[in-house]
């Protein structure tokens, strides 16, 4: 998904300028970006940089002509704006041999994907984990700080604020652009995959947020790609396209929510379907099991219904008694009761969520809305959980979805 984060550069001067930058900003800004800022510690200063380098593109390339290499110029022309800024903060001596020699001065010369990198900056420990998302969605694929605010239902100055904060975070603590160590890796990786599913939890959940999920499946691509033999980084994908295939069949024309259980499977995309199935098999060549690829295991089976006509209940079950055993999250808790009240009953399932801590619970929407649904299958008075369901939802159609079925 092209960037949209260049605020700098105003309204595009021509259809060929206009589309050598969009060009530019699809296939090199998370590179650029991630580049100049492991060279300069400083994340904020290669986005200001890179963002007047392609204002300077806009204004320069319609005279002269697009470069062979976009990605080359913008380099370049974002190296010698942070050199400039440097020298404006009075430390030539200190940051300029640095970055000339890091950088050098070959506008032809390639430079490699720092990328993940990146990733594992922005989910470091140092960083407040409500800016880790937030901090991807920005340095990676250059969101602007009022689209992730909007995403996450919060004001642009508050996350903007935030941002910043995690920026100067970095900067100031000198975290290192680096992988972490292999005894590192996997918290740190975990961090990383949470951040991304969390993205797309967000625009799955909103259907005004559709462009983040896109954003987080890109993501989710770009890690897959950058660590190919990491089976979780394949099954976080995997998840995400068994999710995705459903879009289509999630709302009516109307408007209408429609419950995975009562979905049109005509309306499945095949292709994502098979995409995430071969994924999620190759996952498993690595013989190494995780929790994302667990989630995803429970998706193939859901997915299956669109052949069988089915769907295996038992099997989700126990595939939800695997997951809680390595991810023992209240949302893990609340599926495996919704997958028990099919594979057993609805009594069974409602004594499971009484187990759980209310104070987890206490503002956690599906499990309110599960309890509704089991308390009204069991011909009990299901009114003060729906109350608590129906105020802890945010999405218009889901709530009305729930007052129908009350009725």
């Amino acid at each position: 998904m092209p960037p949209t984060g260049f605020s700098k550069c105003g309204r595009l001067p021509d259809d060929a300028t206009s589309r050598a930058v969009e060009h530019a900003a699809r296939d090199a800004y998370g590179r650029l970006v991630a580049w100049l800022g492991a060279r300069a510690r400083d994340i904020a200063g290669a986005e200001d940089a890179l963002s007047d380098a392609f204002a300077a593109a806009l204004a320069t390339w319609p005279r002269t002509g697009v470069p062979a290499r976009p990605d080359a110029w913008l380099l370049t022309a974002a190296r010698r704006r942070m050199i400039d800024a440097a020298r404006r903060r009075r430390t030539r001596d200190a940051a300029i041999p640095t970055l000339l020699l890091a950088i050098g001065e070959d506008d032809d010369s390639d430079f490699p994907d720092e990328r993940l990198k990146l990733l594992f900056v922005c989910a470091h420990p140092a960083i407040d984990p409500a800016a880790r998302t937030p901090l991807m969605l920005q340095a990676v694929l250059g969101l602007t700080a009022a689209d992730i605010a909007a995403a996450f239902l919060t004001s642009p100055a508050a996350m903007g604020q935030r941002l910043v904060r995690a920026k100067e975070k970095i900067r100031a603590a000198g975290i290192g652009f680096r992988i972490p160590d292999p005894a590192d890796l996997p918290d740190r990786l975990d961090a990383v995959l949470d951040a991304i599913y969390a993205a797309y939890g967000t625009g799955w959940e909103d259907a005004a947020a559709n462009a983040l999920a896109d954003e987080a499946i890109w993501l989710a691509r770009l890690l897959a790609s950058l660590l190919p033999t990491e089976p979780e980084t394949i099954g976080l994908l995997a998840l995400l396209l068994f999710c995705e295939s459903r879009r289509p069949a999630r709302r009516t024309a109307a408007g209408r929510f429609v419950p995975l259980s009562e979905q049109n499977t005509a309306l499945w995309s095949a292709p994502l379907r098979a995409e995430a199935q071969s994924l999620l098999a190759h996952a498993a060549t690595f013989a190494r099991h995780g929790r994302f690829q667990l989630e995803a295991a429970i998706q193939s089976v859901h997915a299956a219904r669109a052949d069988s006509g089915q769907t295996d209940w038992n099997t989700i079950a126990l595939l939800y008694e695997g997951l809680l055993a390595i991810a023992p999250t209240t949302g893990v808790a609340v599926g495996r009761a919704a997958a028990l009240a099919e594979a057993r009953d609805p009594a069974f399932a409602l004594h499971e969520l009484d187990a759980l801590d209310p104070a987890a619970v206490a503002t956690y929407q599906p499990y309110w809305a599960l309890r509704a649904n089991l308390l009204r299958r069991l011909g009990q008075d299901a009114t003060p959980a729906l109350t608590r369901a129906l105020a802890l939802t945010t999405d218009p159609a889901l709530a009305a979805y729930l007052r129908a079925t009350s009725e």
